[in-house]
């Protein structure tokens, strides 16, 4: 990237994140450490003007979807995941929080106590208010993953990406952990997603992209300052689109 660029080529974003990114080392729960990390890095681009938005999983809790493999009801495993991402909704809030950023926690769940209920236009007007919104609780429904609900908020609000953080550098063309040569793959289209069955998102949330052609940006959040180059332009990770 150039020296002193600063100009965003994103101004609203849908950042989605997975509850294992929140354990950092541990092996369970929230690091408050990691939180604080994400929540710095979020802090930068809401500095420069970005909007943004959040989504978190629940894999650091539970998953409906291992819980019921396990024998057990896959609705009610899928409620239990989607109070899950609540708890990881409200520990990023707190970290935000605490560096200033003013932020709002909006559930698909009606959970009044702890979170607004999930709105469209209230979502979008606390964005235009600057303040990062953070949706929790999935879609409300079952059999629905996070992938697809962090593609239908990213729709809704009108969000010009998806910033789908990871652990690895973006998309390969095998898994690296297992294959050395594995090679990464710059830029793909949904179809090359979709037919090469590559596990970017499940496929329902592949689709809802390809069909309102919303980029989708695949970046390893361990490395320091990606999320304020990809929303700067620079070229990092992988980038998904038509």
């Amino acid at each position: 990237m150039e020296e002193g660029q600063s100009k965003p080529r994103y101004h609203r974003v849908l950042l989605k994140l997975s509850g294992e990114a929140l354990m950092g080392s541990q092996g369970f729960g929230v690091d408050p450490r990691m939180a604080d990390r994400i929540a710095g890095e979020i802090e930068e681009i809401h500095g420069i003007g970005v909007q943004v938005a959040a989504t978190v999983g629940g894999g650091n809790i539970i998953r409906g979807i291992s819980v019921s493999a396990a024998g057990m009801d896959r609705v009610q495993g899928d409620y239990m995941g989607m109070l899950a991402t609540v708890i990881n909704a409200l520990a990023l809030q707190n970290a935000l929080e605490k560096r200033g950023v003013f932020t709002r926690v909006l559930s698909a769940i009606d959970m009044r106590t702890v979170a607004e209920p999930y709105i469209r236009r209230r979502a979008i007007r606390h964005l235009e208010k600057g303040r990062v919104v953070i949706f929790a609780a999935g879609t409300g429904n079952p059999y629905f993953s996070t992938d697809t609900a962090a593609a239908l908020r990213a729709i809704e609000i009108g969000a010009e990406a998806i910033l789908k953080a990871t652990k690895v550098d973006g998309i390969y063309d095998a898994d690296p952990a297992t294959n050395p040569t594995a090679k990464l793959i710059e830029n793909l289209t949904y179809l090359d997603v979709l037919e090469k069955g590559l596990r970017v998102m499940d496929t329902t949330a592949i689709t809802l992209c390809m069909e309102n052609k919303l980029p989708i940006v695949v970046f390893n959040l361990l490395r320091h300052g990606n999320i304020r180059d990809v929303v700067l332009g620079a070229k990092v990770g992988s980038t998904v689109q038509g």
